[in-house]
């Protein structure tokens, strides 16, 4: 990296420590192309004026181009307008990433356009916008956030889980269970409204430019933020916003909130945060209060907007409670809120239609894929729903052998003596109950 020897060069490190590494085993997700240990150290040390200089040359480096291409094959993913697969870019390979290192380079790259599609939310019939780029641009920007990841992730709040490094849903979720369980009951539930697609370019840029100089790079971030989107027949360039979907978005996302992350923690309040989503947890209900109205006041400079039906203050140890990253947390229980369990049963219909031609076995296999992949992350609730979920797919397969066997409507009577519970098991049937019982989860009151 060109960056100014003056500035950057770090203090002399120990041989031992040099032989050994010590430095890229505290930064082992830190794409080894981009950070070498002497960059790392640098960055652990500090940095004159805390400001990174040349990066550029780091984006398009081949090594860094080649890794991100990596990335984005293993992420798999749809193609973008340019209707560009994963793996027809791979063919001719080291041609495309000459070419494209050569565009950043001089300048000449220009992102192109997003295709936007819309998804179901969780447990309901709305749906949100989700922006897929060209296998190109997600390789560019794969590159981008190897090269920013580090330098902004030494920052970032502890209290800040979603898309970091290490970190996930399941570790946010045991602290919000451990600050309850310390009596940290009135809960402030906060929604931001449609935020990924109303972050600020500018005042985003800003908080970028506190630690990154490097012009050519700001303008290929601004660039980003700013690709045009196709929506069918309709096709704008936003004025604000970071597409979901987009790869570099969940950093820029992070970057935007920390200075809120900070204010919490600087003011004593316990927030826990998963991307947009977040809750702050008080001992009394006036702290709760104090929480929020400092929020409001910081989304408001910001430029951001609190959903006021979704943003509530709730005391967790009474009847109610609140969700939070599919959980329901309530009177110190917790399990799968509606939503969760709503997106549970969509997946298993897709897969369970009365008019599915594949086997028995095949169907099972498939349903067992997502009763697995939802028990892996709902593993830790209080029981009470497995028993009537099991014997919810099972009425769902039922249905399909009724189906068969000429009979009409869903699985009921006779059907259950024909295909007892026991016969699933032989089928192979993944059952959330028995799953339970072998961690030996507790029942919900």
């Amino acid at each position: 990296m060109k960056y100014r020897e003056a500035e950057t060069k770090p203090s002399p490190v120990p041989v031992q420590a040099k032989l050994f590494g010590e430095v890229q085993e505290r930064w082992p997700w830190a794409e080894p192309s981009v950070w070498t240990e002497r960059m790392l150290t640098a960055l652990e040390r500090g940095v004159k004026g805390g400001k990174w200089y040349s990066l550029m040359d780091k984006v398009y480096s081949p090594e860094n181009l080649q890794a991100a291409f990596n990335r984005v094959k293993r992420n798999k993913g749809a193609a973008g307008v340019d209707r560009v697969t994963v793996e027809s870019f791979g063919a001719n390979l080291s041609d495309k990433l000459g070419r494209l290192s050569a565009k950043l380079a001089d300048g000449t790259y220009r992102p192109q356009a997003i295709r936007r599609v819309w998804i179901p939310k969780p447990g309901g019939k709305e749906k949100r916008p989700l922006g897929i780029p060209t296998v190109r641009d997600r390789v560019v920007q794969t590159a981008l956030r190897n090269v920013l990841e580090p330098i902004f992730e030494k920052g970032f709040a502890e209290n800040s889980y979603g898309f970091r490094p290490g970190r996930g849903a399941k570790d946010a979720l045991r602290r919000v269970e451990s600050l309850l369980k310390a009596g940290h009951k009135f809960v402030v539930d906060a929604d931001l409204k449609s935020y990924f697609d109303t972050i600020p370019t500018q005042p985003l840029l800003k908080l970028i430019k506190a630690k990154v100089t490097d012009n050519v790079l700001l303008k290929l971030i601004e660039a980003f933020l700013q690709q045009e989107i196709w929506d069918g027949l309709e096709h704008w360039n936003p004025a604000a916003g970071a597409p979901q979907g987009a790869v570099i978005s969940p950093l820029l996302s992070n970057i935007y909130l920390d200075p809120l992350d900070h204010l919490m923690a600087d003011a004593g309040f316990e927030m826990v945060r998963y991307a947009d989503d977040f809750v702050i947890l008080c001992r009394r209900r006036e702290d709760a209060e104090e929480a929020l109205r400092m929020v409001a006041q910081w989304t408001a400079s910001a430029g951001l907007t609190l959903h006021p039906e979704k943003t509530r203050i709730v005391d967790a140890s009474q009847l109610g409670g609140f969700d939070f990253l599919g959980y329901h947390f309530e009177r110190g229980y917790k399990w799968p809120c509606k939503k969760s369990v709503g997106k549970f049963r969509d997946a298993i219909r897709a897969k369970t239609k009365r008019t599915n031609g594949t086997s028995l076995k095949m169907t099972v296999t498939d349903v067992n894929r997502t009763l697995k992949g939802w028990f892996t992350y709902f593993n830790s609730s209080n029981g009470g729903i497995y028993g009537e979920l099991d014997s919810w797919v099972r009425m769902r397969l039922r249905s399909i052998l009724r189906k068969r066997h000429g009979g009409k409507g869903k699985g009921k009577g006779y059907d259950h003596l024909r295909w007892p519970n026991a016969f699933f098991t032989e089928q192979g049937l993944f059952s959330l109950v028995t799953a339970s019982m072998s961690v030996g989860q507790p029942s919900k009151r």
